[in-house]
């Protein structure tokens, strides 16, 4: 029976290379995302079969509309046995003081209480459906670890994904329900296009980094969740080689 998979920030970058890598390997998509259009020329691009593949457009920073999203999937595949919560967004790089109260809670929402929102719902399928059981990989990304100058909300969510991965690990144990988290870091996607340019260190530098293909990122992700339920990865790191995040700081 071909596994089914809701993936978050579907319709560009992480998501949609990973979107593509699921689909790539027979499974049916549930694709997420704010823009309608883009997730459906994600689906185009995959060149997978309709039937295989659903755009749902959501906020998840709206506990509503992602409690529809799960239903969606629900009611066209039947069940859930992947949720890859990726969507994420950043602030406006600025010292602590000038960070706006408006822009702290829409990252907030968003990378913290959108992956909950997600991972509350999936935890309801996945524990009341039969076969029992399913998986769900957090995005972490290399700010779980350590943080870039001027990021502060971004880093702090990302440190809570720490937490959510964690407590959702646990929790999962009595229902099948195994979670793991994928810190990414330096991923060439079109939001990224400024690290080759130069980025700030921590010294007050501005140096161009290293990047990697976002491939190997879903092939990583991929390989996570083709593990069975009795096996997780709990934490992983890819990233480019050089890139300045041993020792940084």
């Amino acid at each position: 029976m071909a596994k089914i998979a809701l993936v978050t920030g579907a319709g560009s970058g992480i998501g949609k290379a990973v979107a593509h890598a699921f689909l790539g390997a027979g499974y049916s998509v549930a694709l997420a995302g704010r823009r309608r259009e883009a997730l459906e020329s994600a689906i185009a691009e995959s060149g997978a079969p309709a039937e295989r593949c659903l755009a749902v457009p959501t906020d998840v920073a709206d506990a509503d509309q992602v409690h529809a999203l799960f239903e969606a999937t629900r009611e066209r595949f039947g069940r859930l046995d992947v949720l890859f919560n990726n969507a994420g967004i950043g602030a406006r790089p600025v010292p602590m003081d000038e960070l706006s109260v408006e822009d702290w809670k829409r990252v907030v929402d968003t990378n913290l209480n959108g992956a909950f929102y997600c991972t509350r719902e999936a935890f309801r399928l996945m524990r009341h459906q039969d076969p029992q059981g399913g998986r769900i990989v957090n995005n972490g990304s290399i700010s779980a670890h350590v943080p870039r100058p001027f990021s502060g909300p971004y880093t702090a969510t990302k440190h809570a994904i720490t937490g959510l991965t964690r407590s959702t690990s646990l929790d999962g144990r009595a229902w099948n329900i195994a979670c793991g988290q994928i810190d990414i870091g330096n991923a060439e996607t079109p939001m990224t296009v400024k690290m080759k340019e130069g980025l700030l260190q921590p010294n007050g530098d501005t140096v161009p980094e290293p990047v990697f293909d976002v491939a190997h990122v879903a092939a990583a992700v991929l390989a996570m969740c083709e593990l069975p339920l009795d096996t997780n990865v709990q934490f992983m790191t890819i990233m480019a080689t050089a890139m300045p995040f041993i020792g940084r700081g």
